[in-house]
């Protein structure tokens, strides 16, 4: 298997906006009682627009995650989502995330079957032997509904913080066309889908089975996924919280068809596009546990049959409220988060330093920084919140950054020191917390 050999990253210096300035500033205030907890959110919060982003001559901005050359559409909304609520007032701001989100509509034009790019047509690959249609534009082509999602998420936001309406135009439309267009395709994948992966390196979790078609699927309405939010193949391929995120795009995507498109054509398809996925999650997504009660399977494939886990990535079930489904309060979230909190989760850990959910992408008793942000972004009590804060500020190894997974016993073994997104989401919880005044 021929491999892409990972260059050397060098980003440009991006000066930082004021508004980013403003909230070092009130955060050298409001932490100064807690000198580590300072240094890292100075550190981690604007690390993505430090080191990982770069403003192109198209007007577009292109955000690498950071030790890998590459953007992910799912990373780098999540690498700059921290920043929104900052934008209104702030053109700096407004270029690099505008810039982002234009960039993104290119993407999604060019492979919306891809979940990762080059900032160039430079035909450089994750892989150089996956089987699967490749353009020289496209770094990886694993197929993740939350990829999509995401790109519409941004435009989402930004919009509804900055009320700026620049990015919506015949390009952005068609974008929107070409998401439903692949999510109705999807719905019934072994009859309708062009799409095909395999990667012949020896790891199962990186390639589809079944000669890239994946495993046989029943009709629920939901959207097939070949990959989850890990980048690892799914086992049973109606991913759950993917395609709970998948409702809310198209509740999203249904906003911008009636108020900036006048669409009332298109909001129609994707109102009944949204209440076929939604039915299917609710008839086939959820699983009678003896122990927990109903909770929120990982995936399904129609027939019956569960994959109960939960993955620290997002979109994943700890996220489901993060993600605008349902809110933290849904009695079905909460047995899914008790179960995804327990051993019952094979991918929950526990050791001598930490406890907390991790991943098949990393090894056994490896616990995610990102899965520790994400259960305090989601807790109902500031107690627990305040307890994902003190155990992310005790298991940065010294480094002044956050990681992917780290050891339960020992926090100085871990992987990817430099992983913008896992910085962005423990920022946002810092912050959250600053402005809830329980720091």
């Amino acid at each position: 298997m021929e491999q892409f050999r990972l260059p050397k990253i060098a980003m440009p210096e991006l000066t930082l906006p004021k508004a980013i300035q403003d909230v070092l500033a009130e955060a050298e205030e409001k932490l100064k009682h807690r000198p580590k907890l300072l240094q890292l959110f100075k550190n981690c919060f604007p690390n993505t627009l430090e080191t990982t982003t770069k403003l192109l001559d198209d007007g577009t901005t292109f955000v690498i995650t950071g030790d890998i050359p590459a953007s992910w559409l799912r990373d780098s909304v999540e690498q700059v989502i921290h920043y929104i609520p900052f934008a209104k007032e702030d053109k700096d701001l407004q270029r690099i995330i505008g810039g982002l989100i234009k960039r993104h509509v290119k993407y999604i034009l060019i492979d919306p079957y891809a979940n990762a790019f080059n900032e160039l047509a430079n035909d450089w690959h994750w892989s150089k032997a996956d089987i699967t249609e490749m353009s020289p534009w496209v770094w990886e082509r694993k197929f993740e509904l939350d990829s999509l999602c995401f790109s519409m998420r941004l435009a989402y936001k930004y919009w509804k913080e900055t009320g700026i309406t620049d990015i919506f135009d015949l390009e952005f439309r068609q974008a929107m066309q070409t998401i439903y267009d692949l999510f109705k395709t999807e719905q019934r994948h072994f009859e309708l889908s062009p799409y095909r992966f395999t990667r012949n390196n020896g790891i199962p979790e990186d390639s589809i089975r079944n000669n890239g078609m994946g495993m046989p699927v029943n009709y629920t309405g939901m959207i097939w996924s070949g990959f989850r939010s890990s980048d690892d193949a799914c086992d049973f391929h109606y991913n759950v919280p993917a395609n709970m995120f998948a409702v809310v795009t198209l509740r999203q995507m249904q906003e911008f068809a009636e108020w900036v498109y006048r669409d009332l054509g298109f909001l129609a398809e994707l109102k009944a596009l949204e209440a076929d996925v939604d039915h299917g999650i609710k008839l086939y997504g959820i699983y009678r546990h003896p122990k927990f009660g109903p909770i929120y399977a990982y995936e399904t494939d129609g027939f019956g049959n569960y994959c109960l886990m939960d993955d620290a990535g997002t979109p994943g079930l700890m996220s489901i409220p993060y993600l605008g489904y349902v809110g933290a309060e849904d009695e079905i979230y909460q047995n899914t988060r008790r179960f995804a909190l327990s051993k019952e989760n094979p991918f929950y850990f526990e050791g001598k330093v930490a406890r907390g959910i991790g991943s098949p992408h990393t090894p056994k008793d490896y616990i995610w920084h990102m899965a520790l942000s994400m259960q305090g972004l989601t807790a109902s009590s500031k107690e627990e919140k305040l307890e994902m804060i003190a155990t992310l500020e005790a298991t940065d190894a010294d480094t002044g950054f956050m990681h992917e997974g780290f050891h339960a016993d020992d926090p100085t073994i871990f992987t990817r020191k430099w992983f913008a997104w896992s910085n962005s989401l423990f920022s946002q919880l810092v912050y959250t917390a600053m402005k809830e005044e329980i720091l």
